[in-house]
């Protein structure tokens, strides 16, 4: 089973999933290090990635899914995955029928609002995600609706057993 943590920089993602696949015994992967160094720069700059910069990361994304899913691992991913299509992408692939999706895919929306999260954006060190990017991931969010949503206020340990609590594991 793959459980995907999207959300905006800053919601958590890499925090949780690692608490998360810890509490699980399973793999932490972060979506992050799949980026290329031209992307990570750009990032770094407070350049927003454009759907043309994302292709090739989102299609790494995908080959690496597919693999995870056909060596039956157990993986925790933290992903953006703002939009529905970068979701859709990442789990359907064109050769494949699209069940994977909830069967053993999980989706989990970290969801905080822009205060919360600017200010953990503002406390943050040493990531290379500029802070003044977090205007552009809000307006790139479009919310799943076919996902646990968990409101990243509570603490780390609540939001780990929350998680586990919707997805019953």
């Amino acid at each position: 089973m793959i459980i995907l943590l999207m959300g905006v920089s800053g919601s958590g993602k890499t925090t949780i999933g690692q608490m998360l696949a810890a509490s699980l015994s399973w793999e932490f992967i972060d979506a992050d290090d799949f980026h290329s160094p031209a992307n990570v720069e750009k990032m770094r700059r407070g350049i927003p990635l454009s759907d043309v910069d994302r292709i090739p990361w989102l299609q790494d994304l995908q080959t690496a899914i597919k693999q995870w899913l056909q060596e039956n691992r157990n993986v925790v991913l933290a992903c953006s995955a703002l939009k529905a299509s970068y979701r859709q992408f990442l789990v359907i692939d064109k050769d494949d029928a699209p069940p994977t999706v909830g069967d053993r895919v999980k989706l989990v929306y970290l969801k905080g609002s822009y205060n919360v999260i600017q200010q953990r954006l503002q406390a943050r060190q040493n990531h290379y995600m500029n802070p003044t990017l977090l205007t552009s991931q809000f307006t790139t969010l479009e919310e799943p609706i076919d996902a646990v949503c968990i409101d990243v206020t509570a603490q780390p340990q609540v939001i780990v057993k929350d998680i586990r609590t919707a997805l019953q594991i």
